[in-house]
């Protein structure tokens, strides 16, 4: 009698166990992974304003059942990023990975064949993991120098044609030239001009639309 009760517990335990499984599994939102630099990391910005932010409450009112998590920090680089990308992908297994980085490379006069193959290697990962991929394109002014310049800005299209994945033109598209749009420093969008950048990034992922409507 006793061996069939320590045998119904462990049943009873095992059951238990099981269901809790499952629905933990079930409750598990997909991710969207954002990793970027003080442009996506609400630099100087009230917390709770930046684009990445509005695209979470989109998201939300859109019923849509994946979730952000906000990677980016302030400063970044490309070999940066690249070397957080692996844990990264391992710990929130993203089905969605945006790539909003460079402007710091360009900034401190990286080489730009550096940069290239900084990001390309975490398209070639993010896409091996199972994700899809957003690029988002960076420009950067001519008083760096028209080659410069130049080869810096075909970089990102360039890449997305060659990894086949989606292509943000211009990450501060409607934004970059409008000194209203700036804080003091110049250099990092305020708070109106959030709304703007989310717009951008969120037309860019229309080809993903479908997608953010369900679970992967």
């Amino acid at each position: 009698m006793r061996n069939q009760l320590v045998t119904a517990n462990t049943l009873i335990t095992g059951l238990f166990c099981l269901l809790m499984s499952i629905s933990s599994w079930a409750q598990v939102k997909p991710v969207i992974l954002v990793i970027g630099d003080s442009l996506s990391a609400e630099y100087g910005l009230p917390k709770g304003t930046g684009w990445v932010n509005l695209m979470e409450d989109q998201l939300s009112r859109s019923k849509s059942p994946w979730s952000i998590f906000n990677a980016s920090i302030s400063g970044e680089t490309s070999s940066g990023g690249l070397s957080r990308l692996p844990n990264l992908l391992a710990q929130k297994k993203p089905g969605l990975v945006i790539i909003e980085l460079g402007a710091n490379d360009a900034l401190r006069g990286l080489p730009v064949n550096q940069t290239e193959a900084n990001l390309r290697k975490m398209v070639q990962m993010s896409k091996h993991s199972g994700a899809k991929v957003l690029l988002c394109g960076i420009q950067i002014p001519s008083n760096y120098g028209q080659t410069y310049t130049t080869q810096f800005k075909n970089l990102y299209p360039q890449i997305a044609n060659q990894e086949g994945v989606e292509l943000m033109p211009f990450f501060l598209e409607g934004v970059a030239t409008k000194p209203e749009l700036f804080q003091a420093d110049r250099l990092h969008p305020n708070v109106d001009a959030q709304s703007i950048i989310f717009k951008n990034v969120w037309g860019s992922m229309a080809p993903y639309s479908n997608l953010l409507k369900k679970a992967p």
